[in-house]
């Protein structure tokens, strides 16, 4: 697949808003904002150990950006012995929360990326696999202030990612087009969903194939809203 880099100079910027420009900024929360995929690493590599499976990075890769119950199932279907895809949820929910005691370490340069983005006229939304009730505890002293939504993957009548409900939702609820909207991902599971939902998508991050049309970014710190708006049109 083509990835299209946008390391470059940006080109002359026009105001904030004008001609239809940046609508909404659209965060993925596990790998993107937050370093919290080796926390998950971490909590699936315990289930599995208990149910007689050895969890390694070829399963971790795998399941990047799945949301809880696709990976569940995924385990359910490895284990040495007979438990349901629910149960194997409520397991791998229950490790993490206990390793968010203190929150998620941001990822470089999403603390100062959400501050410009809280301080501009433009909106941003969180949009999540993770279950509603872990999204605070993960973002920790952080918070969840600098958002003006957030869609949960409980919250989605299970069309998780890939699929664009996600971010469709998102976009409605901050009354914005997609296509004026920048959806910021670390995985090609995210990415696919808000390629589908019309935004404009970023992948941040990752040596992982990506979808066609999707723009890479090395990091977070790479970013700004100005780089931001240019993407747009």
């Amino acid at each position: 697949m083509t990835d299209t880099p946008i390391s470059h100079p940006s080109p002359p910027l026009a105001p904030h808003g004008a001609g239809g420009g940046l609508a909404a900024v659209l965060f993925d929360m596990d790998g993107t904002l937050l370093d919290s995929e080796v926390l998950w690493a971490e909590a699936e590599k315990e289930v599995c150990a208990d149910l007689g499976y050895v969890w390694g990075d070829a399963d971790h890769h795998r399941n990047l950006g799945s949301h809880i119950e696709a990976v569940a199932a995924y385990i359910a279907e490895r284990a040495t012995r007979p438990v349901s895809a629910g149960h194997v949820a409520t397991l791998l929910v229950d490790n993490l929360r206990g390793r968010l005691n203190n929150g998620a370490p941001p990822r470089p340069g999403a603390t100062r990326l959400l501050a410009e983005v809280a301080a501009s006229p433009v909106p941003a939304a969180l949009v999540t696999s993770t279950y509603r009730h872990l999204i605070r505890p993960a973002f920790g002293p952080l918070g969840t202030h600098h958002f003006d939504t957030v869609v949960a993957g409980d919250e989605v009548d299970g069309r998780n990612k890939p699929h664009p409900e996600p971010y469709l939702r998102a976009v409605a609820r901050l009354g914005v087009a997609p296509g004026h909207c920048v959806a910021l991902e670390d995985s090609a599971t995210g990415a696919r969903s808000a390629l589908a939902a019309g935004c404009v998508t970023v992948v941040v991050g990752t040596s992982l194939t990506v979808p066609e049309g999707v723009h890479t970014a090395a990091s977070l710190e790479d970013l700004d809203l100005d780089r931001l708006h240019a993407l747009i049109g």
